[in-house]
């Protein structure tokens, strides 16, 4: 049977804004916030950016070449790039798997994003202390009944945009997201660094003192630093090179990769100084941990002025980041059935949803009714379980295929993915730093490995 012609992109703005939308989630403005706040804020964040710009951002480029140069999803795009040799395609399966894995949880934690942006809209936590908040989060998860429910609406979200097509459902509903994204977040900002006694939060957050860097272990510093700036990228299970099987050769794809990391990066740093500020100004630690976001802050918003309609806005720029990546993760999945089993697209969709809603039930459930299920000892659940499969194995070993198969002989080869790299107008990839690409990242990311699993089993 022939393959369908292959589906493009309206427009370059929504090819950046769909990559950057799978780039801009969680990590960016949960994650991202908190960890700096445990790191020491600005020598942190200039350490972090440093090894964004120099690990995770030339791997993204290698994705998006991959997906150009096959013009196929991550299921077949191995196998079309080098037919001779076809242990690489293997990976195509494992990664497609691992967007699967990513969505079991992803989906429940974007279903916490859209409870209490309603919850924040109809004053549910309107004049909640810091104890009151944290019960309602408590008995939220214990909720069997909610947890499914927002869960289910987000895989329903999704679903129901990459069933309406590439271009009038994936690229139109992100393109509308990621404006009012930028738009919520910067009016959030403005309204932050106003705030009386923010100073010291902008001080904290712009201003590096790097003695802060050993407070808890220049090791773990710089694991956590690099973990961000791999993670934040969702490298390594082929969610990028999706989108480059979409896109023309006009402009090159390293040109293309600066406006999307930047992009990434201004959201993250831009949700800094919608936190810190705010922190500071109110008297709240900023390495309060994951906690920060859904029972410090809205007891924050509840002691602001209109509190409930920023603390509104606020989660629902939460839930648009947290939607960006649902989608883009959703298409990269339904592209997969439509390319390995020449499916159209509506059963495509329906067929992901469908399954995806079965597998993201253990994650809702995993707060309550199997909550007993611990992993990795107390306290511990299903949700940690997945994100310990996807975060700490997956996405590291899928960058270091990438990487291999781009500048191995045996696989795609580095003149042939330098060539993709650099077809159409804009920035050159480097092509003198074949030797870093080769020896140097590889041992890098490796590193990021084994220090995942110290980190998890040791001590």
């Amino acid at each position: 049977m022939a393959d369908k012609p292959r589906e493009t992109f309206a427009s370059r703005l929504g090819f950046i804004f769909l990559s950057a939308g799978c780039a801009i989630g969680l990590g960016n403005v949960w994650r991202f916030p908190f960890i700096t706040g445990q790191y020491g804020g600005a020598a942190f964040v200039l350490i972090y950016i440093t090894f964004l710009l120099f690990l995770a951002m030339p791997i993204m480029v290698m994705e998006f070449a991959v997906g150009r140069g096959s013009q196929k999803s991550m299921s077949r795009s191995f196998s079309v790039l080098c037919p001779e040799h076809k242990v690489w395609s293997l990976w195509g399966y494992v990664g497609w798997a691992g967007n699967y894995i990513l969505m079991m949880f992803y989906t429940t934690v974007t279903g916490w994003m859209l409870a209490y942006t309603y919850n924040s809209a109809v004053g549910t936590l309107s004049g909640l202390d810091a104890e009151a908040v944290g019960k309602f989060f408590g008995e939220f998860l214990a909720s069997p009944s909610q947890m499914i429910f927002w869960m289910t609406l987000s895989v329903v979200i999704g679903t129901l945009v990459c069933f309406s097509g590439l271009q009038k459902g994936v690229e139109r509903i992100t393109k509308i997201m990621m404006c009012g994204l930028l738009v919520i977040m910067l009016a959030l900002a403005v309204r932050s660094v106003t705030l009386e006694g923010a100073e010291k939060g902008l001080e904290f957050y712009i201003k590096p003192d790097f003695s802060k860097l050993t407070s808890s272990g220049l090791g773990t510093m710089l694991y956590a630093a690099l973990g961000q700036a791999f993670f934040t990228l969702s490298l390594g299970i082929g969610s990028m090179s999706i989108f480059g099987s979409y896109i023309s050769k006009d402009k090159t794809l390293f040109g293309e990769s600066l406006i999307i990391t930047g992009l990434d990066t201004f959201v993250a740093l831009t949700a800094g100084l919608i936190i810190f500020p705010a922190c500071f100004a109110y008297g709240i630690n900023p390495d309060a941990g994951p906690g920060l976001i859904f029972v410090t802050l809205p007891n924050m918003f509840d002691h602001m002025p209109n509190g409930q309609i920023w603390g509104a806005l606020f989660f629902l720029f939460m839930s648009f980041a947290a939607l960006s990546t649902v989608i883009a993760v959703f298409e990269n999945i339904t592209a997969c059935f439509m390319d390995r089993f020449n499916m159209s697209r509506k059963s495509s969709a329906i067929v992901m949803g469908v399954s995806l809603f079965i597998l993201s039930i253990p994650c809702a459930l995993g707060f309550n009714l199997w909550s007993g299920f611990q992993p990795f000892g107390a306290g511990s659940n299903v949700l940690d379980l997945e994100d310990f499969i996807l975060s700490d194995n997956l996405l590291p070993i899928g960058a270091i295929i990438y990487l291999l198969f781009c500048v191995s002989r045996y696989g795609w080869g580095w003149d042939k993915f330098v060539k993709e790299a650099d077809t159409g107008e804009g920035v050159k990839f480097p092509r003198g730093l074949r030797g870093y690409f080769t020896y140097v990242v590889p041992i890098v990311i490796l590193a990021i490995l084994a220090m995942g699993y110290i980190n998890r089993f040791a001590g």
